[in-house]
């Protein structure tokens, strides 16, 4: 009998190391989400919050995940990485989020992976750029809804390749850290590769958070390059165009400023026409062929009624993650079961699902194809900013690298063949 007894513990044992049985539906789905809610990065940070309980609210309405309401558990990314960390493990083993949402931070998302590995979380990188995260790592449990820097700075090269074909010269001005230095790794390697022999006049890479450009802005009026690029973003970025506005550095040379569509409302009339702006993503209230959508038309009414402002694109990065969150649910829970974590992170994989702006596809690696949009800035009556005009929308599989191969690799080798590749669509400005 005590025979009997071992054997079928032994069995039951193995039964349960096999198989996954069904999980008891929560009353509710905690939700921890890292954004920065103080500090520079709050620009971004504040919007992405604002977005999310706006949002959260009508999945709630509409009946929640699978029935479950989602309880939104906010982390404050701008306390420093060591905080970040600490409450990110409260809010999963003490709070009991079964999914966290992070973060802003390119090294926010390198410090959190292997912590989401820890505790079994799933990990959605709603907004974070570093194209390194899945190029040098395999990471169960983490997916990324939107698009790395390596399709940002592609759609960016190609971009200026395309209406400045001409340019001689070029120089750099980059918040100096991780984000600032490897996007001009990247768009160097491109134009190597595109414009061999274009001169690289100046690298100049000012500390984060300076709030003053004088030593720079100096240094470009005497070398007057062909076109300046500032991968920056936030105050700093508001700060360098003020500044080099009035000295008129603006109309010397060509300015590309990539992150530069969160900016356009702030900046007002600071920002002249001619300059190449981008939107990390194909994310821009006037989208040319979603800004009449029913949809759309309802997320900017509701966050400008919230917030008083237009939504950026931290705020449709805050919809993808949600939106593709609620996509893995269903698609893990169908059927009717409640799904585990593993199975949820398992659904992300090969999911598509509508943006407000377009389709993201997440690949067999986690990471998300999301098309890219710039544009070059225009003075309309309508608005007391600057807006899109000259609009390219690249499509994410043409501009993201290649599945199994580093960024830095496939800019080296890019082909010119790509500038007019006919998968791009342009667009004028349209009242």
């Amino acid at each position: 009998m005590k025979t009997m007894k071992l054997v079928v513990a032994a069995l039951a044992g193995t039964l349960l190391a096999g198989h996954a049985f069904p999980q008891e539906k929560p009353k509710e789905l905690v939700v921890g989400i890292a954004t920065f809610l103080s500090g520079p990065a709050s620009v971004f940070g504040v919007p992405g919050r604002n977005a999310a309980d706006l949002l959260i609210a009508e999945i709630n309405a509409k009946g929640g995940v699978l029935g479950v309401p989602l309880k939104p558990v906010y982390v404050d990314e701008g306390a420093g990485t060591n905080q970040l960390l600490s409450e990110y493990r409260r809010v999963v083993q003490e709070q009991g989020a079964q999914v966290m949402l992070g973060a802003i931070s390119s090294g926010s998302c390198n410090a959190l992976a292997p912590v989401a590995e820890d505790l079994k979380v799933v990990n959605v990188m709603w907004d974070c750029g570093t194209q390194t995260i899945f190029e040098d790592g395999k990471w169960k449990y983490s997916v990324r809804t939107q698009a790395h820097a390596g399709a940002e700075m592609m759609a960016t090269l190609l971009y200026l390749m395309k209406v400045k074909p001409d340019f001689k010269s070029v120089a750099v001005v980059n918040q100096d850290y991780a984000w600032g230095r490897e996007s001009w790794a990247l768009l160097q390697a491109g134009l190597k590769a595109l414009k061999p022999d274009v001169k690289v006049v100046a690298e100049l890479f000012p500390k984060f958070g300076a709030p003053d450009f004088s030593t720079e802005i100096t240094r470009l009026s005497a070398l007057r390059p062909d076109v300046v690029i500032s991968t920056s973003w936030g105050g700093d970025l508001d700060t360098f165009v003020q500044q080099a506005a009035a000295r008129g550095l603006l109309k010397q040379s060509t300015f590309v400023l990539p992150l530069a569509e969160s900016s356009l409302e702030r900046l007002g009339n600071v920002l002249p026409e001619g300059v190449i702006v981008g939107s990390r993503g194909d994310h821009y209230w006037r989208h040319p062929k979603h800004k009449d959508t029913p949809e759309m038309q309802a997320f900017v009414k509701a966050y400008k009624d919230k917030t008083g402002v237009y939504p950026i694109y931290p705020t449709f990065h805050m919809q993808q993650a949600l939106t593709g969150l609620v996509k893995a649910y269903e698609k893990a829970g169908a059927g009717g079961k409640w799904p585990s974590k593993e199975e949820v992170i398992a659904a992300f994989e090969g999911l598509e699902f509508k943006s407000l702006t377009g389709t993201i596809t997440i690949r067999q690696d986690h990471q998300g194809l999301e098309d890219q949009l710039l544009g070059t800035t225009k003075r309309v009556p309508e608005f007391p900013f600057a807006v899109y005009d000259k609009m390219a929308l690249y499509p994410g599989k043409l501009v993201t690298t290649p599945l199994g191969e580093k960024s830095l690799d496939w800019f080296a080798k890019v082909k010119p063949d790509l500038v007019t590749d006919k998968s791009i669509e342009t667009f004028d400005y349209a009242k």
